[in-house]
């Protein structure tokens, strides 16, 4: 009987495996009692995230692929002295290798089987373009969660090889978001890790994705998809949590009981990789990221018993990739917020249409438009049309004072997200139910405040379509939604 095991079906890094425990020539390879960090080097994802708990063996991970699996790799720190800990190892790794270091350019070449590893950092939103149109068939990204989306997507964008056969794909490792500019990785891996998405996956389990202008959808699976006449391949994702318990190396040493002394959320973030605790919010930020999950959590799909449709907040698009958002307000709920593209409302009549559409059962309704740019066009449509609309300049002064009756504005959009913040207060707010959406509480927790002269300014929009890569504009809807402008109307 032939003890020659079925090699049929295996991937070409299952293959290394087995020649490794054949041959026993493997720089490095999962340790076999890691049963998570196993799953994620033979995972056959094109974005793989390997993240949770503190000392899960994840970074080790990146290096390990880099040194075993790929020709020409890199693995990313947001800052140069974070990557000191992982050089060090990789000189642990390949001090027998006969591979050569250069300090200069942070890179190992040299490796058994023609490979080449170097070592970015990206700490300036700017120091992306640095990368610019280098390719290498492994990106990773070492605490991922200390990027912003922006810098992700531009490196991804160089993921790509002309080696025959040589796979290409993208792995990023790294705990829960400690403050609220890293929960992008929670609406990136969504079906994962958000608890609001509509179609859960299982950690390891592929799914399949499109961004047509900039958008993710989820598809059915690889076949490839025609959008306007162009024809998009979908790229696999997936999700494998990480845990202390799985690192053989570190499960019997103290470490447990260091992260255990941890305060909370901090605790649970490293100790048990929970996504879903909250980060410490950035100085500043105007509303608490706390607050919007508080009014997310009191949300239902069916409107309370009592309530009618209150007021309506509209941020038209400048066209493009711009969306057109529509947030309907009854009391202290929000529907979930009606979105359209650009492209399909490239006009102010357009836009007013939609509007329409959308209050079609109350047309008497209040409508706050956004008057910077297009939206101009917009309201003078509703207004031709005897609809009830109301023009909201954010650039415009403000008269009003904060809920002390001691602070001021410096215009009508300082006052406006702060009067939404004092809203969603839970101790002295209006019990605010918000929808659940991940790009809402990213984009409501995006603006941050300070003190002028001139009373609280919030940072400019352009800075902040800047962090998160679109223009807040469900933000603004919702915002414009709860506004009381000084007009001579007045809600019901």
């Amino acid at each position: 009987m032939s003890l020659t095991p079925n090699l049929a079906g295996l991937t070409p890094t299952q293959l290394r495996l087995v020649d490794y425990l054949v041959k026993g020539k493997l720089l490095w390879m999962p340790h076999p009692d890691n049963h998570p960090q196993m799953s994620a080097y033979v995972s056959e994802a094109d974005i793989l995230y390997y993240g949770g708990a503190a000392g899960g063996g994840k970074s080790d991970l990146l290096l390990g692929l880099a040194v075993t699996d790929h020709r020409k790799a890199i693995i990313y720190r947001r800052e140069y002295p974070q990557l000191r800990e992982l050089i060090d190892r990789s000189y642990e790794v390949l001090q027998h290798s006969g591979a050569k270091y250069n300090q200069t350019n942070t890179c190992w070449r040299g490796i058994p089987g023609r490979r080449a590893l170097e070592f970015g950092a990206v700490q300036h939103e700017k120091d992306k373009e640095k990368f610019k149109g280098r390719p290498h068939d492994l990106v990773a990204f070492d605490e991922i969660a200390d990027f912003t989306e922006s810098q992700f997507r531009f490196l991804i964008a160089w993921n790509r090889t002309t080696i025959e056969d040589q796979r290409c794909r993208v792995v990023c490792a790294g705990n829960p978001p400690t403050h609220s500019e890293g929960e992008w990785v929670i609406r990136y891996w969504a079906p994962w890790l958000s608890k609001y998405y509509p179609n859960p996956a299982k950690p390891g389990e592929l799914r399949w994705f499109i961004n047509p202008d900039g958008k993710d959808i989820e598809t059915d699976g690889p076949a490839p998809v025609s959008i306007n006449g162009e024809t998009l391949k979908p790229l696999s994702r997936t999700f494998i949590p990480a845990r202390l318990s799985d690192n053989p190396y570190l499960n019997n040493t103290n470490y447990e009981a260091v992260l255990q002394g941890l305060p909370e959320p901090l605790k649970s973030q490293l100790l048990r990789g929970l996504f879903v605790i909250d980060g410490k919010d950035p100085a500043r930020q105007v509303i608490p990221t706390a607050w919007i999950r508080l009014a997310q959590d009191r949300w239902s799909p069916e409107l309370p018993s009592g309530l009618v449709l209150t007021s309506v907040g509209v941020d038209p698009s400048r066209g493009g990739a711009d969306e057109t958002a529509v947030a309907l307000r009854a009391g202290n709920y929000y529907y979930e917020i009606l979105m359209q593209p650009g492209i399909a409302v490239p006009t102010g009549p357009a836009c007013a249409a939609f509007v329409i559409e959308s209050i079609a059962e109350d047309p008497d309704v209040q409508i706050n438009v956004d008057i910077i740019g297009i939206g101009s066009s917009v309201y003078d449509t509703l207004i031709a049309n005897n609809y009830l609309a109301v023009p909201v300049n954010f650039a415009s002064g403000s008269s009003a004072k904060d809920a002390s009756g001691e602070l001021s504005f410096r215009n009508l959009r300082a006052e406006a997200y702060w009067k939404f913040r004092e809203a969603l207060d839970p101790e002295t707010g209006s019990n605010i139910s918000l929808p659940p959406d991940e790009e809402l509480i990213a984009e409501l927790a995006a603006p941050r405040w300070e003190m002028s002269v001139r009373g609280i300014t919030l940072e400019s929009k352009k800075s902040i379509r800047k962090r998160l890569r679109r223009s807040p504009n469900k933000a603004d809807a919702v915002v414009l939604a709860n506004f009381k402008p000084v007009t001579g109307v007045f809600f019901r």
